[in-house]
């Protein structure tokens, strides 16, 4: 049996993993989703404010505290990629696998800033006037997101060298919006590196909702018909 860790990406809570959580369970796995600190609706101005990308993967090692987790699959949505990129490299061993589910796989002194593209800086500048310190949701999209924490956006991430020792680490790259990804330059570095697996699902960016039995496939480490693999894992 597999411990999944579930993290969402930027706006959004556990709920984003709502049609993936149960078919991970039916396969005799435990699944905890997180919502991260300034995400939850009962998450007041202060803990907003201050949120940052350290305080996010401290959300992450104080589940695996708490569950006495020893062996967990973390999987990062987008901006969850750098929270389990920066978990992974403080969790002591304590991580087997990591999925960065069309994320951010960052390098130390990177942030979601610096590895995004001038599309998405804009989108964080815009949705950051109103408050100078959150970053609320693009327009469109599930009415359940809330405004994000800048800080987590903006913050360097410092890793070890820990990251490289855990055993498995795959990216899962999303075709299906080829004209706004910010993630093909990352896919074809990764493709390069004989450390990663690299999976591609010809969907949007949501592939959760998207895709759900898709997505679990390649979790649970299946073969799907319309998804391919690329590299070697390590």
């Amino acid at each position: 049996m597999a411990t999944f860790v579930l993290v969402p990406g930027g706006w959004h809570g556990s709920w984003s993993f709502e049609a993936v959580v149960p078919l991970l369970e039916r396969a005799g796995h435990a699944v905890h989703a997180l919502t991260l600190t300034g995400l939850r609706p009962d998450d007041g101005n202060a803990a907003i404010a201050t949120a940052n990308l350290d305080t996010h993967a401290d959300d992450v090692l104080r589940l695996l505290d708490r569950a006495h987790i020893t062996s967990a699959t973390l999987v990062g949505h987008s901006y969850g990629g750098m929270v389990i990129a920066a978990a992974a490299d403080r969790a002591g061993g304590r991580i087997s696998r990591l999925v960065h589910l069309d994320a951010y796989v960052p390098r130390d002194g990177e942030s979601c800033w610096s590895s995004t593209t001038e599309r998405y800086r804009q989108v964080f500048v815009a949705g950051a006037a109103a408050t100078g310190y959150t970053v609320r949701p693009p327009d469109g999209g599930d009415p359940r997101r809330r405004p994000h924490p800048l800080a987590s956006f903006l913050q360097t991430i410092r890793l070890t060298g820990a990251l490289a020792q855990v055993p498995r680490r795959e990216f899962i790259y999303c075709s299906g919006w080829e004209d706004r990804t910010p993630f093909a330059e990352l896919r074809t570095r990764l493709q390069a590196d004989p450390g990663w697996q690299v999976h591609d699902l010809p969907t949007g960016h949501d592939a959760m909702h998207e895709a759900p039995e898709a997505v679990a496939a390649l979790l649970l480490g299946e073969r799907t018909a319309d998804a391919s693999t690329h590299g070697c894992g390590s």
